[in-house]
Protein backbone atom coordinates (compact mmCIF):
# COMPACT_ATOMS: atom_id res chain seq x y z
CA UNK A 1 0.00 0.00 0.00
CA UNK A 2 1.52 3.24 -1.08
CA UNK A 3 1.41 6.19 1.56
CA UNK A 4 0.04 9.17 0.08
CA UNK A 5 -0.01 12.92 1.29
CA UNK A 6 -2.06 16.17 0.77
CA UNK A 7 -0.93 19.55 0.67
CA UNK A 8 -3.42 22.71 0.24
CA UNK A 9 -2.13 25.96 -0.57
CA UNK A 10 -4.41 28.94 -0.19
CA UNK A 11 -3.45 32.18 -2.38
CA UNK A 12 -5.60 35.03 -1.06
CA UNK A 13 -4.62 37.61 -3.29
CA UNK A 14 -6.17 37.49 -7.01
CA UNK A 15 -4.77 40.77 -8.72
CA UNK A 16 -1.22 40.48 -9.45
CA UNK A 17 1.27 37.60 -9.72
CA UNK A 18 3.09 37.81 -6.39
CA UNK A 19 1.10 35.67 -4.67
CA UNK A 20 0.16 33.23 -7.08
CA UNK A 21 3.56 32.86 -8.57
CA UNK A 22 5.14 32.24 -4.97
CA UNK A 23 2.43 29.18 -3.94
CA UNK A 24 3.09 27.91 -7.92
CA UNK A 25 6.58 27.73 -7.08
CA UNK A 26 6.02 26.16 -3.41
CA UNK A 27 3.76 23.20 -5.11
CA UNK A 28 6.19 22.59 -7.96
CA UNK A 29 8.97 22.17 -5.31
CA UNK A 30 7.02 19.75 -3.05
CA UNK A 31 5.83 17.59 -5.68
CA UNK A 32 9.70 17.52 -6.89
CA UNK A 33 10.71 16.02 -3.54
CA UNK A 34 7.58 14.01 -2.29
CA UNK A 35 6.92 11.66 -5.30
CA UNK A 36 3.92 10.27 -3.29
CA UNK A 37 2.59 13.93 -2.84
CA UNK A 38 0.19 16.33 -4.06
CA UNK A 39 -1.05 20.05 -4.06
CA UNK A 40 -4.29 21.41 -4.60
CA UNK A 41 -3.94 25.51 -4.45
CA UNK A 42 -7.10 27.69 -3.47
CA UNK A 43 -6.63 31.13 -5.67
CA UNK A 44 -8.88 33.93 -7.20
CA UNK A 45 -6.24 34.67 -9.61
CA UNK A 46 -7.95 35.37 -13.52
CA UNK A 47 -4.79 34.24 -14.75
CA UNK A 48 -4.39 31.17 -12.48
CA UNK A 49 -5.02 28.23 -15.78
CA UNK A 50 -2.37 30.47 -17.84
CA UNK A 51 0.61 28.33 -16.18
CA UNK A 52 1.69 25.34 -16.99
CA UNK A 53 1.32 22.47 -13.63
CA UNK A 54 3.35 19.66 -12.86
CA UNK A 55 1.96 16.73 -12.59
CA UNK A 56 0.13 15.86 -9.15
CA UNK A 57 -0.64 19.85 -8.33
CA UNK A 58 -4.11 21.04 -9.27
CA UNK A 59 -6.12 24.24 -8.33
CA UNK A 60 -9.42 25.58 -7.50
CA UNK A 61 -10.49 28.57 -8.69
CA UNK A 62 -12.90 30.95 -6.57
CA UNK A 63 -14.55 34.11 -7.25
CA UNK A 64 -11.83 36.75 -8.13
CA UNK A 65 -11.51 39.93 -6.26
CA UNK A 66 -9.83 43.70 -6.98
CA UNK A 67 -7.56 45.07 -4.84
CA UNK A 68 -7.35 49.11 -5.64
CA UNK A 69 -4.68 51.66 -4.82
CA UNK A 70 -5.85 52.23 -1.50
CA UNK A 71 -5.53 48.66 -0.10
CA UNK A 72 -9.48 47.88 -0.49
CA UNK A 73 -11.29 44.93 -2.65
CA UNK A 74 -14.09 45.08 -4.61
CA UNK A 75 -15.82 42.26 -6.99
CA UNK A 76 -14.15 41.64 -10.41
CA UNK A 77 -17.58 40.44 -11.18
CA UNK A 78 -19.52 43.93 -10.89
CA UNK A 79 -22.86 42.17 -11.04
CA UNK A 80 -21.57 40.90 -7.26
CA UNK A 81 -21.48 42.42 -4.09
CA UNK A 82 -17.70 41.77 -2.23
CA UNK A 83 -19.35 40.73 0.75
CA UNK A 84 -21.79 38.03 -1.14
CA UNK A 85 -17.91 37.41 -3.29
CA UNK A 86 -16.26 36.68 -0.24
CA UNK A 87 -19.55 34.44 1.36
CA UNK A 88 -18.82 32.14 -1.71
CA UNK A 89 -15.23 32.17 -1.87
CA UNK A 90 -15.42 30.90 1.97
CA UNK A 91 -17.80 28.54 1.25
CA UNK A 92 -15.78 27.37 -1.71
CA UNK A 93 -12.49 26.57 0.60
CA UNK A 94 -14.11 25.57 3.26
CA UNK A 95 -15.77 22.81 1.30
CA UNK A 96 -13.02 21.86 -0.70
CA UNK A 97 -10.54 21.42 2.63
CA UNK A 98 -13.21 19.26 4.17
CA UNK A 99 -13.04 16.70 0.99
CA UNK A 100 -9.37 17.14 0.22
CA UNK A 101 -7.95 16.24 3.75
CA UNK A 102 -4.64 17.95 3.83
CA UNK A 103 -2.11 16.79 5.79
CA UNK A 104 -0.66 20.54 5.38
CA UNK A 105 -2.38 23.35 4.85
CA UNK A 106 -0.24 26.71 3.69
CA UNK A 107 -1.71 30.08 4.12
CA UNK A 108 0.40 32.45 2.20
CA UNK A 109 0.45 36.08 3.66
CA UNK A 110 -2.96 36.73 5.44
CA UNK A 111 -3.57 34.88 8.38
CA UNK A 112 -7.17 34.50 8.42
CA UNK A 113 -7.42 35.15 5.01
CA UNK A 114 -8.89 38.06 2.64
CA UNK A 115 -11.56 39.36 5.18
CA UNK A 116 -11.26 36.66 7.30
CA UNK A 117 -12.39 34.17 4.37
CA UNK A 118 -10.45 30.78 5.80
CA UNK A 119 -10.95 31.33 9.69
CA UNK A 120 -13.55 28.49 9.73
CA UNK A 121 -11.06 25.80 7.55
CA UNK A 122 -8.24 26.88 9.95
CA UNK A 123 -10.90 25.88 11.97
CA UNK A 124 -12.11 22.83 11.32
CA UNK A 125 -8.43 21.55 9.92
CA UNK A 126 -7.25 21.98 13.28
CA UNK A 127 -9.61 19.95 15.15
CA UNK A 128 -8.19 17.23 12.52
CA UNK A 129 -4.83 17.70 13.63
CA UNK A 130 -3.75 19.45 9.95
CA UNK A 131 -0.65 21.11 9.84
CA UNK A 132 -1.12 24.44 9.74
CA UNK A 133 1.50 27.12 8.33
CA UNK A 134 1.44 30.45 7.93
CA UNK A 135 3.92 31.60 5.11
CA UNK A 136 5.10 35.42 4.67
CA UNK A 137 7.25 36.61 2.61
CA UNK A 138 10.42 38.67 4.09
CA UNK A 139 8.89 41.83 4.12
CA UNK A 140 5.22 42.54 4.48
CA UNK A 141 4.85 46.05 5.53
CA UNK A 142 5.94 49.46 7.67
CA UNK A 143 5.76 47.74 11.09
CA UNK A 144 3.26 50.15 12.77
CA UNK A 145 1.32 49.95 9.63
CA UNK A 146 1.41 46.42 9.91
CA UNK A 147 0.85 46.39 14.16
CA UNK A 148 -2.43 48.16 13.65
CA UNK A 149 -3.54 46.26 10.61
CA UNK A 150 -3.10 42.96 12.52
CA UNK A 151 -4.97 44.20 15.27
CA UNK A 152 -8.25 45.14 13.68
CA UNK A 153 -7.77 41.63 11.83
CA UNK A 154 -7.04 39.84 15.30
CA UNK A 155 -4.24 37.82 13.57
CA UNK A 156 -2.36 37.76 17.05
CA UNK A 157 -4.90 35.18 17.99
CA UNK A 158 -4.41 32.99 14.95
CA UNK A 159 -0.76 33.19 14.74
CA UNK A 160 -1.00 32.23 19.07
CA UNK A 161 -3.99 29.67 18.77
CA UNK A 162 -4.02 28.00 15.34
CA UNK A 163 -0.61 27.77 13.96
CA UNK A 164 2.04 24.86 14.26
CA UNK A 165 4.75 26.75 11.90
CA UNK A 166 5.32 30.57 10.66
CA UNK A 167 7.52 30.16 7.63
CA UNK A 168 9.11 33.76 6.56
CA UNK A 169 10.75 33.50 3.06
CA UNK A 170 13.38 35.60 4.13
CA UNK A 171 16.22 35.51 5.94
CA UNK A 172 16.11 37.31 9.72
CA UNK A 173 19.63 39.23 9.18
CA UNK A 174 18.00 41.07 6.34
CA UNK A 175 14.60 41.83 7.42
CA UNK A 176 12.15 40.50 10.45
CA UNK A 177 8.70 40.97 9.36
CA UNK A 178 7.43 40.43 12.47
CA UNK A 179 9.43 42.88 14.39
CA UNK A 180 8.54 45.20 16.79
CA UNK A 181 4.59 43.41 17.21
CA UNK A 182 3.17 42.57 20.18
CA UNK A 183 4.11 38.55 19.54
CA UNK A 184 4.38 36.11 22.70
CA UNK A 185 7.58 34.10 22.49
CA UNK A 186 5.60 31.15 22.01
CA UNK A 187 4.85 33.05 18.69
CA UNK A 188 8.48 33.73 18.33
CA UNK A 189 9.47 29.79 18.26
CA UNK A 190 7.13 28.95 15.80
CA UNK A 191 8.55 31.02 13.37
CA UNK A 192 11.45 29.71 10.72
CA UNK A 193 13.67 31.93 8.51
CA UNK A 194 13.81 29.57 5.44
CA UNK A 195 16.24 31.74 3.31
CA UNK A 196 14.57 32.90 -0.12
CA UNK A 197 13.05 30.78 -2.63
CA UNK A 198 15.45 29.88 -5.85
CA UNK A 199 14.28 29.94 -9.34
CA UNK A 200 14.65 27.43 -11.43
CA UNK A 201 14.61 27.41 -15.52
CA UNK A 202 11.55 25.72 -16.31
CA UNK A 203 11.87 22.14 -18.36
CA UNK A 204 12.08 23.16 -22.11
CA UNK A 205 12.60 26.89 -22.59
CA UNK A 206 9.93 28.42 -24.66
CA UNK A 207 12.27 31.09 -25.69
CA UNK A 208 14.95 29.76 -27.50
CA UNK A 209 15.30 32.48 -29.91
CA UNK A 210 17.40 35.87 -28.68
CA UNK A 211 15.39 39.21 -28.11
CA UNK A 212 18.34 41.34 -29.87
CA UNK A 213 20.01 38.53 -32.02
CA UNK A 214 22.52 37.28 -29.23
CA UNK A 215 23.45 41.24 -28.30
CA UNK A 216 23.40 41.78 -24.43
CA UNK A 217 20.41 43.41 -23.01
CA UNK A 218 18.53 44.20 -20.23
CA UNK A 219 15.25 42.53 -18.79
CA UNK A 220 12.72 45.37 -17.34
CA UNK A 221 9.83 43.82 -15.97
CA UNK A 222 6.88 45.63 -14.04
CA UNK A 223 5.45 42.10 -12.28
CA UNK A 224 1.78 41.92 -13.37
CA UNK A 225 1.97 45.34 -14.48
CA UNK A 226 -1.38 46.93 -12.74
CA UNK A 227 1.02 49.11 -11.07
CA UNK A 228 4.10 49.26 -13.02
CA UNK A 229 2.92 52.53 -16.02
CA UNK A 230 5.50 54.76 -14.21
CA UNK A 231 8.45 52.34 -13.89
CA UNK A 232 8.04 51.55 -17.68
CA UNK A 233 7.28 55.26 -18.53
CA UNK A 234 10.54 56.10 -17.25
CA UNK A 235 12.77 53.62 -18.84
CA UNK A 236 11.13 54.07 -22.08
CA UNK A 237 11.74 58.25 -21.52
CA UNK A 238 15.83 57.36 -21.06
CA UNK A 239 15.57 55.58 -24.52
CA UNK A 240 13.77 58.30 -26.26
CA UNK A 241 16.02 60.46 -24.83
CA UNK A 242 19.15 59.39 -25.98
CA UNK A 243 21.15 60.93 -23.59
CA UNK A 244 23.60 57.95 -23.24
CA UNK A 245 24.13 55.19 -25.30
CA UNK A 246 22.17 52.10 -23.30
CA UNK A 247 21.94 48.54 -24.36
CA UNK A 248 18.94 47.35 -25.87
CA UNK A 249 15.68 46.76 -23.22
CA UNK A 250 13.39 44.00 -23.15
CA UNK A 251 10.35 45.06 -21.07
CA UNK A 252 7.88 42.53 -20.68
CA UNK A 253 4.56 44.79 -19.61
CA UNK A 254 2.50 41.96 -16.91
CA UNK A 255 -0.41 40.86 -17.97
CA UNK A 256 -2.49 43.16 -15.28
CA UNK A 257 -1.64 46.48 -17.50
CA UNK A 258 -4.58 48.37 -18.49
CA UNK A 259 -4.86 47.17 -22.67
CA UNK A 260 -5.10 51.37 -23.16
CA UNK A 261 -1.56 51.56 -21.29
CA UNK A 262 -0.10 48.04 -23.08
CA UNK A 263 -1.25 49.67 -26.63
CA UNK A 264 0.34 53.13 -25.92
CA UNK A 265 3.64 51.86 -24.61
CA UNK A 266 4.02 49.34 -27.62
CA UNK A 267 3.78 51.99 -29.92
CA UNK A 268 6.40 53.93 -28.33
CA UNK A 269 8.41 50.99 -28.27
CA UNK A 270 8.06 50.52 -31.70
CA UNK A 271 9.73 53.60 -32.61
CA UNK A 272 13.15 52.74 -30.89
CA UNK A 273 15.25 50.57 -32.40
CA UNK A 274 17.04 49.06 -29.39
CA UNK A 275 13.83 48.69 -27.38
CA UNK A 276 11.75 45.03 -27.72
CA UNK A 277 8.46 44.70 -25.26
CA UNK A 278 5.94 41.97 -25.32
CA UNK A 279 2.60 41.89 -23.02
CA UNK A 280 3.40 38.79 -20.96
CA UNK A 281 4.98 35.71 -20.90
CA UNK A 282 4.01 32.77 -18.02
CA UNK A 283 7.94 31.60 -18.06
CA UNK A 284 10.08 34.48 -17.51
CA UNK A 285 13.05 32.98 -16.21
CA UNK A 286 14.51 31.90 -19.25
CA UNK A 287 14.50 35.52 -20.84
CA UNK A 288 15.88 37.12 -17.09
CA UNK A 289 18.91 33.94 -17.33
CA UNK A 290 19.73 35.48 -20.94
CA UNK A 291 19.76 39.29 -19.81
CA UNK A 292 22.78 40.97 -18.46
CA UNK A 293 20.99 42.94 -16.42
CA UNK A 294 17.22 43.58 -14.38
CA UNK A 295 14.97 46.02 -14.04
CA UNK A 296 12.15 45.95 -11.61
CA UNK A 297 9.70 47.45 -9.20
CA UNK A 298 11.12 45.47 -6.01
CA UNK A 299 8.63 42.79 -5.44
CA UNK A 300 9.58 39.41 -3.49
CA UNK A 301 9.53 37.14 -7.17
CA UNK A 302 11.51 39.62 -8.76
CA UNK A 303 13.75 39.63 -5.92
CA UNK A 304 13.85 35.96 -5.46
CA UNK A 305 14.39 35.85 -9.63
CA UNK A 306 17.81 38.60 -9.14
CA UNK A 307 19.21 36.43 -6.45
CA UNK A 308 18.94 33.29 -8.59
CA UNK A 309 19.85 34.29 -11.75
CA UNK A 310 22.57 36.75 -10.42
CA UNK A 311 21.99 39.76 -11.92
CA UNK A 312 22.82 43.22 -11.33
CA UNK A 313 19.45 44.61 -10.66
CA UNK A 314 18.37 47.97 -9.81
CA UNK A 315 15.09 48.37 -8.25
CA UNK A 316 12.12 51.38 -8.54
CA UNK A 317 9.74 50.26 -6.26
CA UNK A 318 6.25 51.55 -5.58
CA UNK A 319 4.93 52.64 -2.29
CA UNK A 320 1.55 52.81 -2.38
CA UNK A 321 -0.63 50.84 -0.73
CA UNK A 322 2.47 49.41 0.93
CA UNK A 323 5.52 49.98 1.60
CA UNK A 324 6.83 46.95 1.16
CA UNK A 325 8.67 47.01 -2.26
CA UNK A 326 10.60 49.95 -0.68
CA UNK A 327 11.92 48.54 2.44
CA UNK A 328 12.86 45.40 0.39
CA UNK A 329 14.90 47.72 -2.14
CA UNK A 330 16.54 49.79 0.70
CA UNK A 331 17.67 46.76 2.68
CA UNK A 332 19.32 45.22 -0.56
CA UNK A 333 21.14 47.83 -1.76
CA UNK A 334 22.56 48.46 1.76
CA UNK A 335 23.59 44.68 1.57
CA UNK A 336 24.78 45.48 -1.77
CA UNK A 337 22.43 43.11 -3.36
CA UNK A 338 20.74 45.62 -5.69
CA UNK A 339 20.53 49.17 -6.58
CA UNK A 340 17.79 51.49 -5.97
CA UNK A 341 16.12 54.17 -7.29
CA UNK A 342 13.55 56.41 -5.53
CA UNK A 343 10.20 56.59 -7.80
CA UNK A 344 9.99 60.10 -6.19
CA UNK A 345 12.99 60.92 -8.36
CA UNK A 346 10.02 60.31 -11.72
CA UNK A 347 10.00 61.43 -14.37
CA UNK A 348 13.92 62.58 -13.72
CA UNK A 349 15.24 61.47 -17.38
CA UNK A 350 18.61 62.27 -16.59
CA UNK A 351 18.77 59.84 -13.18
CA UNK A 352 17.31 57.19 -15.07
CA UNK A 353 19.66 57.10 -18.31
CA UNK A 354 22.18 57.30 -15.68
CA UNK A 355 21.00 54.13 -13.39
CA UNK A 356 20.22 51.82 -16.78
CA UNK A 357 23.92 53.17 -17.89
CA UNK A 358 25.46 51.95 -14.80
CA UNK A 359 23.66 48.75 -14.27
CA UNK A 360 25.48 46.21 -15.97
CA UNK A 361 28.65 46.89 -14.63
CA UNK A 362 27.56 46.85 -11.35
CA UNK A 363 27.94 43.70 -8.77
CA UNK A 364 25.90 40.85 -8.74
CA UNK A 365 24.18 39.69 -5.57
CA UNK A 366 26.54 36.50 -5.21
CA UNK A 367 29.64 39.07 -4.53
CA UNK A 368 27.79 40.52 -1.07
CA UNK A 369 28.28 36.26 0.17
CA UNK A 370 25.56 35.83 2.28
CA UNK A 371 24.90 32.64 3.96
CA UNK A 372 22.07 30.91 3.14
CA UNK A 373 20.65 33.22 0.89
CA UNK A 374 18.52 30.58 -1.13
CA UNK A 375 18.31 28.21 1.25
CA UNK A 376 14.34 28.60 1.20
CA UNK A 377 13.69 24.98 -0.59
CA UNK A 378 15.63 23.08 1.47
CA UNK A 379 14.20 24.75 4.69
CA UNK A 380 10.85 23.95 3.54
CA UNK A 381 11.47 20.30 2.44
CA UNK A 382 12.88 19.63 5.69
CA UNK A 383 9.98 21.24 7.10
CA UNK A 384 7.42 18.99 5.38
CA UNK A 385 9.42 16.21 5.44
CA UNK A 386 9.11 16.00 9.62
CA UNK A 387 4.94 16.18 8.60
CA UNK A 388 4.92 13.57 5.72
CA UNK A 389 7.47 11.01 5.47
CA UNK A 390 6.67 7.91 7.62
CA UNK A 391 5.78 7.27 10.50
CA UNK A 392 4.65 10.91 10.76
CA UNK A 393 2.24 10.83 7.80
CA UNK A 394 -1.22 10.60 9.15
CA UNK A 395 -3.27 9.04 6.16
CA UNK A 396 -2.44 5.72 4.28
CA UNK A 397 -4.42 6.07 0.99
CA UNK A 398 -4.66 2.74 -1.31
Amino acid sequence: MIQRSRILIYSHDTFGLGHLRRCQALAAAIVDEFEHASVMILSGSPIIGSFEYCSRVDFVRVPGVIKLRNGEYTSLNPKIDISETLSIRSSIIEHTASIYRPDIFIVDKEPYGLRGEVRPTLSALKRQGTQLVLGLRDVLDDQQILATEWTRKEAYDALTYLYDEIWVYGLKSIYDPLAGLPLPETVRQKMVFTGYLRRHLPKGDLHDEAPFEGDPYIIVTPGGGADGMELVDWVLRAYEAQERALYPALIVLGPFMSQNDQLAFMERAGNLRNVKMIRFTPQLEPLIDKAIALVGMGGYNTFCEALSFDKPTLLIPRIVPRREQAIRAERAEALGLATHLPIDRYPDVTAITDALAKLPERSPPSASQIPGLLDGWKTVHDRIAQVLEPPAIKRSLP
